[in-house]
């Protein structure tokens, strides 16, 4: 995986692996590809996208354009990867230090396993060890089945989101269920900011509590209603709940979906320890 030269990082992001002591800020879970899905309609959408991501303190984003479900038949694993490389270049051009990998936000269906084994779809970070999975917002599908019979394939489900989720983000113990299953847990960064609602916001700093949340991702459209918030989300947790929790959910966990390694697990914390 290409790296950024020090000398060209932002501020940002120079702060960033400084303060953690790591070599690269992953962001799991991000539309930058132009054109795709409801991300950014131009390479001049692109660019600014990325470089918000990089004034974000972001080094490395995987981009997860929508598969399946209303993308059914587009956003081929081929096509992808061809749009990653080609922003990838176009982003050196432009200047802005940041890197793409490419990965997919997959709708969950009956046909995962055999499009993994066609090449239709994608891993994140084109990995074959991790799948971001996007459950419907209007039907209430179980992926528990779906789970299992992955993770027996080799491949590990992330729970794209599920705290915007009106009907999962109040079913603690379905969502933990899950995780016994082998499934990890992604929410988004401006979810407990409240930028999706008390609900959602509720539900992911209750869900980070429990220890069931393994990683934090922007999953930025643009820089306008979605930008990447993975900064002001770092600041949120820490002051809360401390940085041990804030490392292991927005640093060393992405970085370990996106570098291939196991995921590590999240303590729970008790309510004399959250900072009020």
């Amino acid at each position: 995986m290409n790296r950024i030269p020090q000398n060209n990082l932002t501020r940002a992001q120079y702060d960033r692996l400084a303060q953690f002591g790591v070599t690269q800020c992953v962001d799991i879970h991000c539309h930058c590809l132009p054109g795709m899905d409801d991300g950014p309609a131009t390479i001049i959408d692109a660019l600014a996208l990325c470089r918000a991501l990089a004034d974000d303190g972001i080094t490395t984003v995987i981009a997860t354009p929508h598969q399946l479900g209303g993308y059914d038949g587009r956003n081929k694993a081929t096509d992808i990867r061809l749009a990653v490389d080609v922003l990838n270049k176009v982003i050196r051009s432009a200047g802005i230090s940041l890197v793409v990998i490419p990965g997919g936000d997959v709708r969950i269906d009956e046909r995962i396993a055999r499009f993994l084994e066609q090449d239709e779809i994608l891993t994140l970070a084109d990995g074959g060890r991790y799948l971001l999975l996007e459950l419907p917002n209007k039907a209430f599908i179980d992926p528990g089945s779906l789970i299992v019979g992955l993770q027996a394939r080799g491949v590990r489900v992330i729970v794209s989101h599920p705290e915007r989720n009106a009907f999962w983000s109040g079913r603690t113990s379905t969502v933990s269920r899950w995780i016994e299953q082998g499934a990890y847990l992604q929410i988004t960064a401006a979810s407990l900011l409240g930028d999706f609602g008390p609900v959602a916001k509720r539900a992911a700093w209750h869900w980070l509590q429990i220890g069931a949340v393994a990683l934090v991702a922007t999953d930025a459209h643009n820089t306008q209603t979605r930008r990447p918030r993975l900064s002001d989300a770092l600041e949120a947790i820490t002051a809360r709940m401390g940085c041990d929790l804030a490392r292991r959910v927005c640093i060393e966990n992405p970085l370990r979906v996106a570098t291939g390694q196991e995921i590590e697990p999240v303590l729970a914390v008790s309510q004399q320890e959250i900072r009020k």
